[in-house]
């Protein structure tokens, strides 16, 4: 038995028991991989997957368990090379974010300006996606965090940090009647055509709860998976967009009008999302304090050792 066979076992099951794609994504052969599938089941004594014919189908149940040691295992040798890594190199390394568009685009540009110029050793990268795939990314081995509204709190294998609460505007072109509603109502937004989020993203429960709660159903005639699509469309008359507060800036959107509806709905929170057991590099916890100046060091360390109260807002 050794660490590559249970990389192979890892990467077959992620990749949908599909030898290739996971023989292609290990830079290694098809026949190569299957081989070492057969000698560790040989050895184990158990059949790890499910197979018709010579395609891998599923996974058995004691595969199951194979599944689950090995992906422990692995995560333990990344924190190993996280170690070694973090005493012969400290200021150089690579840190992968997983965020959606809004995080992206309007949270997060003044924290990573900083964060580069105090760490020009570590290689940033961004992984977009909707909160969902953030939390695969970061479960996946591909990013080290999480940052998102949606989904990171269902995940079970994520320790979840709460960083900053958030509502919702809505903009109109300049003149368009929602905007001299006084005060605003859901019942004078259900009467537009609505533009807003796409159901996996930024919040879009909280929208479709409040109107639920005062038995009103929005005419919602487009979605997006991000806060400037929306406002483009918005902008060109084809409905009255329902974005997140920080999304609109008054010098940027001159095009439109923009009314405040926090009273509306309730608050959202952003969090960022760490596999748990995880090693974090010392720029981690650095990236993770400039986002969120509340979540030091030591609170960190106490929420991934499960101790600690709740860090709050």
């Amino acid at each position: 038995m050794n660490l590559q066979q249970l990389r192979y076992v890892f990467e077959i099951a992620r990749r949908g028991y599909n030898v290739s794609e996971a023989a292609e994504a290990l830079f290694t052969s098809q026949p190569g991989v299957s081989k070492q599938i057969k000698l560790l089941e040989e050895e184990l004594g158990v059949d790890i997957f499910v197979r018709h014919g010579k395609r891998l189908t599923g996974i058995t149940e004691p595969g199951r368990h194979v599944l689950t040691i090995a992906e422990r295992v692995l995560r333990d040798v990344d924190n190993l090379k996280q170690v070694g890594a973090e005493f012969s190199r400290e200021a150089s390394g690579r840190l992968g974010i997983a965020t959606t568009h809004t995080q992206a685009r309007y949270a997060l540009p003044p924290v990573v300006r900083k964060f580069v110029d105090r760490y020009p050793g570590v290689q940033l990268s961004l992984h977009q996606g909707n909160p969902a795939q953030c939390c695969e990314y970061v479960l996946s081995g591909e990013a080290d965090i999480a940052i998102a509204t949606e989904a990171i709190a269902e995940i079970a294998d994520l320790v979840m940090l709460p960083c900053y609460q958030w509502n919702r505007v809505v903009v109109a072109p300049p003149g368009h009647p929602i905007l001299a509603e006084k005060p605003l109502t859901l019942e004078a937004i259900a009467r537009f055509p609505v533009i807003t989020y796409d159901f996996a993203f930024t919040g879009r429960s909280q929208i479709n709860k409040a109107f639920l709660a005062r038995g009103l159903k929005p005419n919602v005639t487009l979605t997006a998976i991000d806060s400037d699509v929306i406002k483009t469309y918005v902008s060109l008359g084809l409905g009255i967009g329902i974005i997140a507060g920080m999304a609109f800036d008054p010098a940027q959107d001159r095009k439109l009008g923009m009314a405040d509806a926090s009273h509306l709905f309730e608050s959202s929170t952003t969090r960022i999302g760490i596999r748990k057991n995880a090693y974090l590099r010392g720029y981690t916890y650095a990236f993770i304090e400039l986002f969120a100046p509340h979540l030091k060091r030591k609170v960190v360390d106490a929420a991934l050792a499960g101790i600690g109260s709740d860090p709050g807002l």
